[in-house]
């Protein structure tokens, strides 16, 4: 048993949460300072078969995070010494392409907006669910392979978006791309002759039901626009179907 998940079970192995494992173990970096919820998690994940190191500050997750070859980084955005949004950010310009999955506290949208337009992928909000957490790690790390193992570059609007190595570039100025906005600009491309719903991108980009309820599409794409548009209220990339969802805009 476990106080520190919402459904109070800590899941230790793939054959007890239902939930298919990537065939490999990854090399996972755990950053939460509360000893308890940083040990829950150490054993949820390595339980499921990853090689966890976990540290409680944020000049240790640096430390840990720039020097280790890592596949993906759970960092908690309230840490001491550097708090987790300035880990995110220094972790997401060196390693543009390691998957970062934020813990936020309930409620905190203002913070799940921010960790995201520093270059975080994805966030579970605490309390979470074991199931939860191992499933969204699970889609992560399974849309972080996919993205690597298919390089492609698109030209559009005067933005050149390398999705292979996760970098937009406008008028010279390289600009640091996440995996769940590679995902997004991926799938809108791919299926630009018609519109895209939040549901879909819900499904295909984060791996999740269509029908959750939540914000995360509509706040992971205003911080995508801000990065590749001209305009970001006036985009010409990443466009609005009213009343559907997103499309794929103008290319040159």
């Amino acid at each position: 048993m476990s106080a520190f998940f919402a459904d109070r079970r800590v899941w230790v192995a793939s054959n007890e949460t239902g939930i298919a494992m990537p065939p490999d173990s990854m090399k996972i970096l755990v950053v939460e300072d509360e000893p308890g919820l940083q040990k829950a998690l150490v054993d949820l994940l390595g339980g499921a078969g990853h090689a966890v190191t976990a540290v409680g500050d944020g000049e240790s997750a640096l430390r840990v995070g720039l020097q280790d070859d890592l596949d993906m980084v759970l960092l908690d955005l309230m840490l001491p010494r550097v708090d987790g949004i300035e880990v995110c950010r220094a972790l997401r310009k060196v390693k543009p392409a390691l998957p970062i999955l934020m813990l936020t506290a309930k409620g905190a949208e203002e913070d799940k907006v921010l960790g995201l337009t520093v270059g975080a992928d994805d966030y579970v909000t605490k309390p979470f669910g074991a199931q939860e957490l191992l499933a969204r790690v699970v889609a992560l790390a399974r849309r972080s392979q996919t993205s690597s193992a298919r390089p492609e570059a698109i030209d559009s609007d005067g933005c050149h978006l390398d999705l292979g190595r996760c970098v937009a570039r406008r008028n010279g100025a390289a600009i640091h791309l996440t995996q769940r906005e590679v995902g997004i600009l991926r799938w809108l491309y791919n299926h630009r002759l018609r519109a895209v719903s939040r549901a879909e991108l819900l499904e295909e980009v984060w791996g999740v039901p269509g029908d959750l309820q939540t914000r995360t599409v509509d706040m992971t794409i205003s911080n995508l626009r801000h990065k590749i548009e001209v305009d970001p209220a006036r985009p010409r990339i990443v466009t609005t179907i009213k009343g559907i969802g997103y499309a794929w805009g103008r290319t040159e």
